[in-house]
């Protein structure tokens, strides 16, 4: 398969929690977040916001908050990607749209449920784009979801205000020798990911197919205890019902909840 440096940066990336003892100079934390705010964005809106976590007591908080994970305080660079309309809002109010609204008599229009997806999917883009832009400058990441559990403890934290919703949290670091040897972890097959022109959903043989590596995977590990008799019952229980995910799921709805009342 042909390939360039670009392409090269995207197959080999993997998520990296273990970092050399040094920082990451200003100047290259300010190229990597340059590039990230060129990522595509709705509208040219650009609904989202970015906080560079530098205190070390709240790294240390964050490392205890996102499921126990100690390395999110021993990373170099930390930030914290935000979806947030509540910039725009602060604007349209500024800028006399309650009283426009009025006058053509009709409601004043406060953000719902797609205006959030929508934000969630600037953040998303622009700290996918953070990840590639270190990557090209030799410095590895790890992608931290916990960051969307503990929702109010995450507002308080951060004085996050109803518009604004924690998405995603990134480590940044110089990997070390024994990570930038680590082989990326595989991907199932193009052909149960890849569709053309409609969804198409897969049968036993196709998912034997699919999960073929990973249950020999299984069969070989001895630490997987008995309860899992497959890679479904595996994945249902130690993620999808799992607490981090019922956490995550309350947390969200208390999100919205706060997002839309009124």
């Amino acid at each position: 398969m042909t390939t360039n440096p670009t392409l090269e940066i995207l197959l080999n990336r993997k998520s990296v929690r273990a970092y050399e003892d040094r920082p990451i100079p200003e100047d290259v934390k300010q190229q990597i977040i340059h590039a990230a705010m060129r990522a595509p964005t709705a509208g040219n809106m650009m609904l989202y916001s970015i906080i560079e976590v530098t205190d070390p007591l709240i790294k240390e908080k964050l490392a205890e908050s996102c499921d126990h994970q100690p390395f999110i305080a021993r990373a170099p660079l930390v930030l914290l990607f935000l979806a947030d309309w509540q910039r725009w809002y602060d604007y349209f109010e500024l800028s006399g749209v309650e009283e426009l609204c009025r006058r053509r008599g009709e409601p004043m229009h406060t953000p719902q449920e797609a205006d959030l997806l929508l934000a969630c999917c600037d953040a998303l883009i622009v700290a996918q784009t953070a990840v590639i832009a270190a990557e090209s400058l030799g410095i590895g990441s790890c992608y931290i979801g916990d960051i969307m559990e503990r929702y109010e403890f995450h507002c308080d934290l951060f004085h996050l205000p109803r518009y604004v919703f924690p998405i995603c949290l990134l480590c940044f670091g110089y990997p070390t020798q024994q990570q930038k040897e680590r082989r990326p972890t595989e991907r199932f097959a193009q052909e149960f990911i890849h569709f053309k022109n409609q969804y198409k959903r897969l049968g036993p043989d196709e998912f034997a197919h699919m999960f073929a590596h990973m249950e020999e995977h299984m069969r070989r590990d001895p630490s997987l205890p008995a309860p899992y008799e497959n890679i479904g019952q595996m994945m249902y229980l130690r993620k999808f019902a799992a607490d981090f995910s019922i956490e995550m799921r309350r947390s969200v709805r208390a999100a919205l909840s706060r997002w839309l009342e009124g």
